[in-house]
């Protein structure tokens, strides 16, 4: 059984891996593996902005955990799905459209990071990681954020600062 810290474990797993890999000369990802989780990807994409939640939290495993634009947004596969059914149950999905898309595999792990179009809030960028599991690729860690350009922290920190 995984603890709570399981996810955001394998995440930090998972750059470890991406430094090893590097610094090592193992070989470039499988392409293929890279071709099959950028489809599952644009899948869960594709269920979100439909409404469809079937489909959306059939990509996620049973430990998955969703982090949200909010620093108090870390919900774990339940208390995720409790969330977003209303809004799915109403036909209500968001559409993330991804623009650019990095992915590496190393065995049963792939841990990615995607700039992403959202009509609401412009630009975000999620990052995540992705576990087989019985041949399927699985998201079990996902962080939306919104890019912040450098020149505008500052005036953002004061702004969340001043709440």
């Amino acid at each position: 059984m995984l603890t709570r810290f399981a996810a955001p474990c394998l995440a930090v797993c998972a750059v470890f891996l991406a430094a090893c890999r590097s610094s090592s000369g193992l070989p470039a990802s499988d392409p293929s593996a890279e071709r099959a989780i950028a489809q599952v990807l644009d899948d869960w994409h594709n269920a979100a902005s439909l409404a469809d939640g079937a489909r959306y939290f059939g990509h996620m495993t049973d430990d998955a955990v969703f982090l949200g634009t909010d620093a108090s947004e870390r919900w774990t596969l339940p208390a995720f799905r409790a969330y977003c059914e209303p809004f799915f149950a109403k036909g209500t999905g968001w559409t993330y459209e991804p623009r650019e898309r990095h992915v590496s595999v190393e065995r049963e792990l792939a841990w990615f990071d995607e700039r992403l179009w959202n009509e609401k809030y412009g630009e975000c960028r999620g990052t995540g990681v992705l576990r087989k599991e019985r041949g399927a690729w699985k998201i079990v860690h996902y962080n939306l954020t919104f890019p912040v350009p450098n020149e505008l922290a500052a005036d953002v920190v004061k702004l969340i600062r001043g709440r």
